[in-house]
């Protein structure tokens, strides 16, 4: 990384952003970003001197909780929406970081990388611990993948799939009053149900925790058919339900056409993902005339098989299919139609609002690094809205479990002085 990059990152600007500060076009500042060209020193200077974007925070924080698996945030914006303050964060791919630092630039503690060299003494007291731990060796589509290629999957996969363990490490280690587990939905049924009971058994005999789960559809919130299970788990406290959560009615969600770029010239301009002055979506991101064919071949020769392999074709009117990590390749889950010509992928940005971390319209989610990484990172998040109504049930238990610690040790010096 670049001295330059690293400074634009803690300062909480996108490239873009950094150049128009400093007075110069975005091509100098993308050369500065890629070390092509060394910036004069008082560039350096004047972004050590630029006030960090980041939210002000008027009150004491709620609680505090850690980031485990965090990617690019999804589920510590969820968490900070209800007064949480994160303490620890641990991720190890370095693009993912790249984006999570821009985002949240002021956290007074560094990204973590692999977490099975971090050590628990080194993970700081929390009061909640939050982990999205990788979903491919339990995902249909990566236990598909294995298959074919004759590969473990689930926990048989020292790559990914022992790493909830690592969690279960930490929570055993610092007993956090509670905890979010996050995966897919196919973690309930993965090999005939076995791991599933293995990970409960775990948390609830091994670790003595109150644990429930619940399979979330992020349609509710978004238009995205979005199936994810959280596994919350409390130390002391055997009430809370997913039961009493009430969600929205995902079949009036919202459609498609709140996350498109409305290309009328009432968006502002965003990157390179819109061009001229009505913001319409760039050329680049319709398919080519020769990929377009192929995925069309492609989807009849396995329609006439039988199979249900194929592009997803939506229109502003339509819920997408699930937005997956291999959406940079060729963008065939999700494509939008276009008039008298191919259809193109979502942008970026566009990947941003369906998942939740930009609202409808908006774009200040900064995201810095290259699509084929930014497709990458959305399609591995989470559904922050999906992850708020999930933070905000827990929210009661959680107050209440923090409160009764701080009241334990204010009595213990008390009960001390009376043995005494």
């Amino acid at each position: 990384m670049t001295e330059f990059s690293s400074l634009r990152q803690k300062s909480g600007l996108s490239v873009p952003e950094a150049a128009a500060k400093l007075g110069y076009t975005e091509r100098e500042a993308y050369r500065w970003e890629r070390g092509e060209v060394k910036p004069r020193r008082a560039i350096l200077d004047l972004l050590r001197a630029l006030k960090p974007h980041c939210e002000d925070r008027s009150t004491p924080p709620a609680f505090s909780f850690i980031d485990l698996f965090a990617g690019i945030g999804g589920l510590r914006r969820g968490f900070e929406a209800i007064g949480g303050e994160c303490v620890f964060t641990c991720e190890w791919d370095r693009y993912s970081r790249e984006t999570y630092s821009a985002n949240f630039p002021n956290d007074g503690h560094s990204i973590a990388g692999d977490i099975r060299e971090v050590k628990e003494a080194d993970v700081p007291e929390h009061d909640v611990l939050l982990a999205g731990f990788p979903c491919q060796p339990f995902s249909i589509a990566g236990v598909s993948k294995k298959n074919a290629l004759n590969r473990p999957h689930g926990f048989a996969c020292e790559a990914q799939g022992t790493l909830f363990f690592e969690a279960a490490r930490i929570i055993r280690h610092h007993r956090p009053k509670a905890f979010v587990l996050e995966n897919v939905k196919n973690l309930v049924n993965h090999d005939r149900g076995r791991t599933f009971r293995v990970i409960h058994d775990v948390l609830t005999e091994e670790l003595g925790y109150h644990v429930d789960y619940r399979v979330i559809d992020a349609k509710a919130f978004l238009p995205q058919h979005r199936e994810r299970i959280f596994i919350v788990g409390f130390a002391d406290e055997p009430d809370f339900s997913f039961e009493t959560l009430t969600l929205p009615d995902p079949l009036k969600g919202p459609r498609l056409q709140t996350i498109l770029h409305p290309g009328d010239g009432t968006e502002k301009p965003d990157k390179h993902y819109t061009t001229g002055k009505d913001c319409k979506v760039s050329d680049k991101y319709t398919l080519s005339v020769h990929l377009w064919t192929y995925l069309q071949n492609y989807a009849e020769k396995h329609r006439l098989a039988g199979n249900g392999f194929g592009f997803g074709l939506f229109g502003p009117d339509d819920v997408a299919r699930t937005l997956s990590a291999r959406y940079y390749k060729d963008g065939s889950e999700i494509l939008i139609r276009q008039a008298h010509k191919p259809p193109r992928r979502l942008t970026p940005r566009e990947c941003a609002r369906l998942m939740g971390f930009d609202a409808p319209g908006q774009n200040d989610f900064l995201i810095p690094v290259s699509d084929t990484q930014a497709y990458k990172q959305f399609g591995n998040s989470v559904a922050v809205p999906a992850v708020t109504a999930v933070a905000r049930h827990m929210e009661p238990y959680i107050r209440k479990a923090v409160e009764q610690h701080v009241q334990r040790n204010e009595q213990a010096p008390k009960r001390q002085r009376a043995r005494g």
